[in-house]
């Protein structure tokens, strides 16, 4: 199944040394957060890419133009260094797709701008780039109606900051953290039917244009997840990635999991979605 990568972010509230990356380029560990989340994808099976090209197309583009495997696989060296024999690899199997899309469109015109390659797909899965979870996508895949146009999960939002309460004489009644209160966010993460392009109209956004006119036709699905789900939209949730990529085993290396088999598109893993 293709994956639909949004690209044409600037990451402007994420750079704190000058830095003109665009925002999927951005390192976690020695990888950009864009790799990151096509490597969960391809753990599952998906491992056709089509990437949404924006703010600094030619970075995008010239990383995988001279992507070095050695990187993040183990390898053998030898012939005094003339010869480099791959343990693991990451990409060989994969196929990407570069479209530029434009630097100022929205995302549902972005998405309307690479119909044509998805090959009239009956689904798609569909990503902010910027991102990352353990949800098991397959699961999701299998879990939407037959006829809705699309899903998106609603998750936790990770904010730190407090709802406070109040009466009409300014007292304080309450602080309550926004974590822990019964709200969702977009997630970020799609499943999509051709049907969903329906929804969209010349120049529109795919959130608050398709996803609601589809959901006010009953044609959309919200699927709830309470597992790892983090964004990276500021410094300080990109140091936050970068602590847990240093640790023994990042939730969303999924690849990494103990025990972790690779599935396949056609064999769905069939782990627990709270709230499904």
């Amino acid at each position: 199944m293709k994956v639909v990568l949004f690209c044409g972010g600037l990451g402007t509230r994420i750079r704190t040394d000058g830095s003109t990356l665009p925002k999927p380029m951005t390192h976690i560990g020695t990888r950009p957060i864009l790799w990151h989340i096509m490597r969960y994808y391809a753990h599952y099976g998906h491992k056709d890419f089509v990437l949404c090209l924006g703010y600094g197309a030619n970075v995008i583009k010239d990383y995988f133009l001279n992507y070095r495997e050695t990187a993040s696989n183990d390898f053998v060296l030898s012939d005094g260094g003339r010869r480099v024999d791959m343990i693991d690899t990451d990409i060989s199997d994969w196929t990407i797709t570069f479209v530029d899309t434009g630097h100022e469109t929205a995302i549902g015109e972005r998405l309307r701008r690479v119909r044509p390659y998805l090959d009239g797909d009956e689904m798609f899965l569909a990503n902010y780039g910027d991102g990352l979870s353990d949800v098991p996508i397959n699961d999701l895949i299998a879990t939407l109606p037959a006829h809705h146009a699309g899903s998106l999960l609603a998750v936790r939002p990770q904010d730190s900051f407090h709802v406070v309460g109040t009466d009409a004489d300014g007292n304080l009644t309450g602080l309550l953290p926004v974590a822990d209160m019964d709200m969702r966010i977009n997630g970020g993460f799609f499943v999509l039917r051709q049907e969903i392009f329906d929804y969209i109209g010349e120049g529109e956004d795919l959130v608050m244009h398709g996803c609601v006119r589809a959901a006010d036709a009953g044609r959309f699905s919200a699927i709830r997840y309470d597992g790892f789900w983090a964004c990276m939209d500021t410094v300080k949730e990109h140091t936050y990635l970068e602590e847990l990529n240093r640790g023994p085993c990042p939730p969303w290396k999924v690849w990494k999991h103990p025990g972790a088999a690779e599935p396949t598109a056609a064999d769905p893993v069939r782990a627990s979605l709270p709230g499904v």
